[in-house]
Order: structure tokens, then sequence, then C-alpha cells
């Protein structure tokens, strides 16, 4: 007699959901459980981000994140048409603030038009028709970036795994695996599974779990910790829609941005400093083992004297608001520091070799029986369908 295939999913956030949902859409016979470790949905990277439908304007052509974020926008605004979840297709601005950010502006146009992207490069006025109260010497509409609530989106994932007879478990971790024949044997903080597959999608716990599956992974998780401010609602006539700035070619993140989310509030951040912590969301948070696990990995080293003038430079926003809202100035000058308020910050999992390099791309490794999902920060919100089709794809034929 023979069993129904059975694939367990480690981590409850947009892409392990999504990864589920595909599954079973796609192999109604397979039988899918989801742990989460927590006891909601979504409580980490994909509940604490800026909700952005990305366009796919930033990374290298030909790229996993390039290829997969762009088509992503589109199932993702698919999928909350017929969810009729809160979104809005409201464009963006990159902004060059100062003449010489100009060739960088130039660049990311070039980038943007290379992964088949529509970009306008603006004058100063044109700029302002779009954002009135921005600071521009020249600046790009992205016309097909967006808003959404990446919360509700989960919500109906779950939703529609339970009408497909998933099994949904929250405040089970994984704790290791071991190999009987062709299955796994996966043992968890709520009991034992057999399981023909494992898919990891464990976010900010990626590689650790990746290690009790018994994986070696190529990459490890450094946490970074991003911190968000709000603008009082008085003041948010300052934003129509995505404001940002012309990437610094000389650290990994974007630099301080001001979007307006679904629900008309209007966050600016985030900031990237060092998190003590892999879930570390405040500078008291820190867990000793994790904090010494960073400080021991030669690749963290390597980034920081990489990179010890901007990573300076983010530690001493993070803990002035002055300098925070000087950041914001040079986009809109109108906003003053008592315009900021506090909101909730958010940590990347962002995967680092151990010569120092950042893992630039999704990073999707292999061991036998398991598909570890190990870099997916941003865009992945945005190509989260892509991810999970392509993950599928990876998984043993029923």
């Amino acid at each position: 007699m023979t069993h129904a295939p059975h694939t367990v999913v480690i981590g409850g956030g947009i892409v392990g959901l999504a990864v589920s949902e595909r599954l079973t859409r796609d192999h109604p016979g397979r039988h899918v459980t989801v742990l989460e470790k927590e006891d909601g949905w979504a409580r980490h990277q994909t509940g604490r981000n800026s909700g952005v439908i990305h366009s796919g304007l930033y990374y290298a052509p030909g790229s996993r994140k390039a290829v997969m974020c762009r088509a992503g926008a589109a199932s993702m605004v698919r999928f909350a048409r017929e969810e009729k979840i809160a979104h809005e297709i409201c464009g963006k601005l990159v902004v060059a603030a100062s003449d010489d950010e100009l060739p960088g502006l130039r660049r990311l146009a070039e980038r943007g038009r290379a992964n088949g992207i529509e970009v306008h490069e603006l004058t100063p006025r044109q700029a302002r028709e779009h954002e009135p109260h921005v600071n521009a010497v020249a600046a790009l509409h992205v016309p097909s970036t967006g808003i959404i609530d990446y919360s509700a989106v989960c919500q109906a994932l779950v939703t529609r795994l339970e009408q497909a007879g998933a099994t949904l478990t929250r405040g089970a971790e994984a704790l290791g695996a071991t190999r009987t024949g062709d299955r796994l044997r996966l043992a968890t903080s709520v009991g034992t599974l057999e399981a023909d597959a494992v898919v990891n999608c464990a976010g900010l716990q990626s590689d650790l779990v990746a290690r009790r599956l018994g994986a070696d992974p190529s990459a490890r998780i450094v946490p970074f910790r991003g911190e968000y401010f709000e603008l009082r609602p008085d003041r948010r006539h300052l934003v129509r829609a995505l404001i940002y700035p012309v990437p610094d070619p000389s650290f990994p993140f974007l630099g301080v941005h001001l979007t307006r989310g679904v629900d008309g509030g209007v966050h600016a951040g985030p900031n990237a400093v060092l998190a003590f912590a892999r879930e570390g969301y405040g500078w008291r948070r820190i867990v000793p083992r994790e904090l010494a696990q960073t400080l021991g990995f030669p690749g963290f080293w390597r980034l920081a004297a990489h990179h010890a003038r901007p990573g300076a430079a983010e530690m001493a926003r993070s803990a002035s608001r002055h300098l925070f809202a000087e950041s914001l100035r040079r986009l809109v000058p109108e906003v003053r520091d008592d315009d900021l308020v506090p909101a909730t910050p958010g940590v990347r999992a962002q995967a680092l070799r151990r010569d120092g390099s950042l893992v630039d791309d999704f990073l999707i490794e292999r061991s036998p029986g398991v598909v570890n999902v190990l870099n997916a920060p941003s865009p992945a919100a945005t190509s989260a369908f892509e991810i999970a089709d392509h993950v599928v794809g990876l998984l043993p034929a029923d």
C-alpha cells in the first residue's frame, strides 16, 4: 500500500506560504504540512517591510531577482485582485538630489531598461508634477512600482491552504532530521514527522535550519536591523507615493526612502545596522550565542572593513532622529525632525559568504530530499510566487 507524498515546508512567511500553496494547487495528491515556530504567520521579514511591489529596477539583468521580480510584480497584482487585497500601482520616483548623483541615476535607468522595465527620465519640474515637495536635479519615474498589504496576502494564502486540506502548525520549530531509506524523519518541538521532502523557508533562521537538516550551506545569515519612522498624520501630504534616493554604489542597501502604504500612512526608512540577534528588533535585544556567531564569522569582519565608512554613518543615523531626518530632507526638504514618529522595525536576513561578499541574488540550494531557500531578502515578497514555482520544480516528482 502506497502513501500520499508528504512535503513539509518550514517557515510561515510569504515565501513558505507561497511554496505551500503552489504545492497544493499543482500537486493535489501530495499532503503539505507547514511548520511555523511563531504563534502567527508573517511575524518577521514579511510582516515588517514597507509593503512595496517592486518593479525589478535595481537588479543585475538576467539574475533571479531581476527575472522573478518583474514577473512577480504581475503575479502579485493578479493575486491581490483575485483575493480583493488592498493594493495600488502608484509608481515611484528615484531622485538625484545633487549633480554628483546624475551618473548613478543614468546607470539605474539603463539597468531598468535592460530588465524590460518602463523608466521615464524627468526634469526637476516634471518630478515635482509627481511629488510636489521633492528636491530633485533629475529623477526617474517607474510607473510599475506599487504598494500592497503583504500580511493580508499571507492570510489569503493560509485560507487557501486550509481549504486545500494542508496541515498548518504554529509554535513548531524544526530541530533536526535523519534519513530512513528514501524518507526524512523530521524532529520538531511538537513531535516527529515523516516526509518525502522538506522545503526550508525559515528566513532569518534559514542557514541554521539547513544545518539541522544535514546540509552545508554556502552562506551565513547575518542580521541587519532596519529602523523605520512614520510621518505624523498632518505631514503625510508631503509624500504622494514612493520617493527613493539614488543608491550609494559603495553600500549594498538602498538607503532611507519614503513610502506611502495602502493605509495612507507614510513610512520613512529603513537604515541598516547590525542586529545583535537574528530577531534583534531593538538595541536592547541581544542573544549572546547569535552575536558570537556573527562576530566569529570571518566574512562579517571582511564586510565591515570594506564598508566601514557607510556602516558608521548608518550607526550614527540609528542613534539620532535628527540625522535620520537629514537623510530624508535631501529628498523632501520640508521634513522636520518632529515629523517623525518611531515605527515597527524589521530585520533583513542577509546571506554573507566567507570572503565577505554579500549574496546579491536569491540563493536556493538542494541536498538529498531538501530544498533550502537561503537568501530571500527584498524583493522576495514581490517575487514570492515565482520563487515558489522555482522551488516546487526542484522537488521530486510525485
